[in-house]
């Protein structure tokens, strides 16, 4: 007796449209990462107050965040029951993992009395973060773009950790963005292939 599985058809991914999200999160990495690469380390190329790096950055994370949230709202529509399950565990791991992250960088850097530590583990952790969900949120919608853009974020968060600033937000803003801007061009090639 031959047991089949059936794969349930899943069109959430050819109804979610990212390029506005890695857009902005993609200028938020070369801004924002490329801002404090040019503000950091032992003789850096410019002056700027510390706070400013990190505003850049996530002023356009949070752009970014509105432009995911209002894609994955609009693939909500017409959806299954499954599908609209899948779709909200999948923000909840959001919560969840940038609350793990936070505890651990808070744990970590005031056990061992370095906060310091945290201007890299941030940036390092949140990228790592964002990958392995990209990854899982690619498996889940057979969307191997999105996938593959999810490694090349975890692997190059990994990376930038065995350099110092500024190398550490070069590699970030560099590789990190440009990831961003690849994956751009390439969504909007697999839309009009879907």
């Amino acid at each position: 007796m031959t047991t089949t599985f059936a794969v349930p058809d899943n069109t959430t991914a050819a109804r979610i449209d990212n390029r506005a999200t890695y857009i902005s999160f993609g200028l938020a990495y070369v801004i924002g990462h490329g801002t404090a690469a040019l503000s950091r380390g032992d003789d850096p190329l410019v002056e700027l107050p510390g706070w400013l790096p990190t505003t850049l950055l996530f002023l356009g994370l949070a752009i970014g965040t509105v432009f995911a949230t209002i894609a994955a709202l609009r693939s909500q529509q017409g959806a299954t029951r499954p599908e609209v399950l899948s779709a909200r565990l999948l923000g909840l791991a959001w919560i969840v993992a940038f609350a793990a992250l936070f505890l651990a960088i808070t744990g970590l850097t005031a056990s061992i009395d370095a906060p310091d530590l945290a201007t890299v583990l941030w940036p390092a952790g949140s990228g790592l973060m964002v990958g392995l969900i990209y990854i899982a949120e690619g498996a889940h919608r057979r969307n191997t773009l999105h996938y593959g853009l999810g490694a090349w974020l975890a692997l190059v968060s990994a990376f930038a950790c065995f350099c110092t600033p500024p190398g550490f937000f070069t590699i970030l803003a560099v590789l990190g963005g440009g990831g961003y801007a690849l994956a751009t061009i390439l969504e909007s090639r697999r839309l009009a292939n879907e």
